[in-house]
């Protein structure tokens, strides 16, 4: 770990709080609103809230794991008011590869929740729910190696970079044209288009996570690499955790409307 002034430690410190408390947020609206769509897409609803339940469960492990590695002492009355100093390193690491577990849980059920909703026959369904899946999986074990890189010699980490990448450009490839004619076969053109900000806010949500990697390989110093990275990824997780899980609710709801006035 490195040492940190009180604002940067505070920063993460709150970021961290304010992303636990969305996930658990969105956990309990979807789970709660399930009830108000069809059967056939409380799937994708459910799973949605799964995700959001996974990554608070793992934004409490990060967040424990943050106090545990820096401690205050005691502070300074000067005048009437007191005093705090930067925190100091207790000597217990902080363990970033709670965010990778998660990631590795939450990003292929991500991708799934938006096929759940999408005008899929079963066999095209499974192949484009494994081709994204595997993909995802991929990128996220090539990238872990480089995340515990952020000084020093940084090659491992570019190669990291590098390797995800091309999962991660895999994955955009098939959101964005291998899902189109799916998307497009939508009649309503609301749904269609809903569908289609869910594909693009997931697409642009990721796009943030490679930025945040490079942090460490654009110079930025050590302590204020380690802030930036956790503020990025947390930012990058509500949109794409929270966000477009009320968008999938948002889609399931209005099918489930369309379908009842159809009878």
């Amino acid at each position: 770990m490195y040492a940190m002034t009180d604002v940067q430690y505070q920063a993460v410190y709150n970021v961290l709080s304010f992303s636990l408390a969305s996930m658990m947020a969105t956990t309990m609206f979807l789970w709660f609103r399930a009830t108000a769509v069809q059967d056939r897409y409380k799937s994708a609803v459910f799973i949605s809230g799964l995700v959001t339940f996974i990554a608070a469960y793992h934004y409490i492990r990060i967040f424990n794991s943050w106090c545990e590695a820096y401690e205050y002492k005691p502070g300074q009355m000067l005048g009437n008011s007191m005093e705090m100093g930067a925190p100091t390193v207790t000597g217990i690491p902080f363990n970033d590869a709670y965010r990778y577990m998660d990631w590795l849980l939450t990003v292929p059920l991500l991708l799934i929740e938006i096929l759940l909703v999408m005008k899929l026959d079963e066999k095209v369904f499974s192949e484009k729910a494994w081709t994204l899946g595997v993909s995802s999986a991929l990128m996220i074990v090539s990238g872990y190696y480089g995340e515990l890189v952020v000084t020093g010699d940084l090659t491992p980490r570019w190669i990291c970079w590098f390797i995800s990448m091309v999962f991660f450009l895999n994955i955009v490839r098939e959101l964005l044209v291998g899902l189109s004619d799916a998307t497009n076969s939508e009649a309503d053109p609301v749904v269609a288009g809903k569908i289609k900000t869910a594909q693009v806010v997931t697409v642009i949500s990721w796009c943030t996570y490679p930025v945040v990697y490079l942090f460490p390989m654009l110079g930025i110093n050590a302590a204020q690499a380690v802030v930036s990275i956790q503020l990025g990824y947390c930012v990058s997780d509500i949109i794409s955790k929270c966000g477009v899980g009320i968008i999938i609710y948002q889609i399931s709801y209005a099918k489930s409307q369309k379908d009842s006035l159809l009878g």
